[in-house]
């Protein structure tokens, strides 16, 4: 990688924990990094880069516990980020539409009519889309972090409530949290063939393409 493309990585996770933290829920370091699916250690000098900038401050609460919550200019390093990220995010958004696209056309063509989704977040939604243009049905939608919500229609459970009750495959519908949710659901039984992500899907036609 080069400086330009870790400058552009780190600027958009420096976004990506400004955009979490600006929220009215106190944050842990922990809970930042299991939400964003990046290492504790990475996460911990973010923040140190944050604080000594001025745009985040640490509370205290009880029990010593600490938060992190956003200063003013915070709040104004994360519109700026925001609207400079916006090209990207956009290209993201038609990458992730098309490659999501092409994974539910590949199980249909399997004779799958309908997915689980694990994860929660905006690419589930851009996976949703993708979904519904197939015509397939979505069978449950799974996150811990999210459990208790509305997901389209569909009330996200708990992994291991999800994992007891599916039948068929699980789609990973997170870009963000990925690796660790795909490790989850090997953890409590699922086979890695009925697991999918369009990383993998990528990957594959990459390696198909440098075949002679």
């Amino acid at each position: 990688m080069n400086d330009v493309d870790e400058k552009t990585t780190d600027s958009y996770r420096s976004f990506l924990l400004l955009n979490e933290i600006d929220t009215d829920q106190p944050l842990s370091q922990r809970e930042l990094a299991r939400r964003l699916g990046i290492a504790l250690g990475l996460v911990n000098s973010y923040l140190k880069h944050l604080v000594a900038k001025g745009y985040v401050r640490i509370a205290a609460f009880p029990r010593n516990r600490y938060a992190y919550l956003l200063t003013p200019r915070g709040i104004a390093e994360k519109s700026r980020l925001a609207y400079r990220h916006l090209g990207y995010l956009t290209n993201l958004y038609r990458v992730a539409r098309r490659d999501y696209l092409s994974l539910f056309r590949r199980l249909q063509a399997c004779g799958i009519s309908r997915v689980a989704f694990c994860g929660v977040d905006e690419t589930a939604e851009i996976a949703f889309l993708s979904l519904r243009e197939t015509g397939m049905g979505l069978s449950l939608v799974m996150d811990d972090d999210h459990a208790g919500e509305d997901f389209f229609g569909n009330a996200v459970v708990p992994l291991a409530e999800g994992v007891s009750a599916m039948n068929g495959c699980v789609v990973v519908t997170s870009l963000k949290k990925g690796e660790r949710l795909a490790g989850d659901l090997v953890w409590l039984g699922i086979a890695r063939e009925s697991i999918f992500r369009v990383e993998d899907l990528s990957a594959a036609e990459e390696g198909r393409s440098e075949e002679p």
